[in-house]
């Protein structure tokens, strides 16, 4: 029988924001870096979790909660001010820190045991400019724990199908997709992922090629996914979604 202590360790693993952040690179001069830069972002991530929606607001919570802080960071000159935090975070690389926060998402939604997560898009209300359309954003939300766990933007010139695949790396869960995501691609990436379908409801305009890949008869998804008095042209009124393991 394994020790205690191990036991704990297996039913414990590490969380903390350094481990899943170690690798991305410091963009600063070294001989020029009076905050580390694990410190920076636990802080600015903390306070963004809490509420903060600016750089000032971040710089407010470290300070209000500075002794707090120091239970886990070093801090060896204080809290960085809202300068610090601006220059940082425009100097790292998106993806890089995407693909580290997502990492460590991904480990806090299996510790968790999330159940269920809501694929969806939303457009952000004011984001839009005379240059620039509204910013669209597709989430994973876990529904139970009101817990985002990854968000893709949507090309001005695209839709949420291109960036749905890529918030579907995630397993162990009951996924939920609107209609819109019933396309062959996602589909497949279920399949190809191990998962299946645990019900498939579709448009009616939809081919009977979706419950081939889903591994379904094409007799299950034969019947159209609403009556003919409910369709517009190309489409259905009554809501549709897809849900798979």
């Amino acid at each position: 029988m394994a020790p205690l202590s191990q036991l704990r360790q297996k039913q414990q693993p590490d969380l903390s924001i350094p481990t899943f952040f170690a690798k991305l690179r410091d963009p600063r001069r070294a001989h020029r870096r009076l905050h580390r830069l694990q410190d920076i972002l636990v802080i600015a991530l903390c306070a963004v979790i809490a509420g903060a929606q600016d750089w000032q607001q971040i710089v407010t919570f470290g300070r209000k909660r500075l002794e707090w802080l120091r239970g886990f960071l070093e801090l060896p000159n204080g809290i960085p001010s809202h300068d610090t935090f601006e220059r940082v975070f425009d100097r790292l690389k998106p993806q890089a820190f995407q693909a580290c926060f997502r990492e460590w998402v991904q480990a806090v939604r299996a510790a968790l045991q999330i159940k269920h997560i809501a694929i969806d898009g939303k457009t952000l209300r004011g984001s839009g400019s005379a240059k620039l359309g509204p910013l669209h954003l597709v989430s994973a939300w876990a529904t139970a724990q009101h817990l985002s766990l990854g968000q893709v933007a949507v090309d001005a010139q695209s839709n949420e199908i291109t960036v749905i695949p890529v918030l579907l790396d995630l397993n162990g869960a009951l996924v939920t997709i609107d209609a819109m995501g019933c396309q062959k691609v996602i589909a497949q990436k279920i399949v190809d992922q191990g998962g299946h379908a645990q019900g498939v409801k579709h448009k009616g305009n939809h081919n009977r090629g979706l419950g081939t890949l889903m591994g379904r008869p094409s007799e299950a998804v034969k019947k159209p996914g609403c009556r003919r008095a409910d369709r517009a042209p190309g489409r259905c009124r009554a809501p549709r979604r897809l849900a798979w393991r």
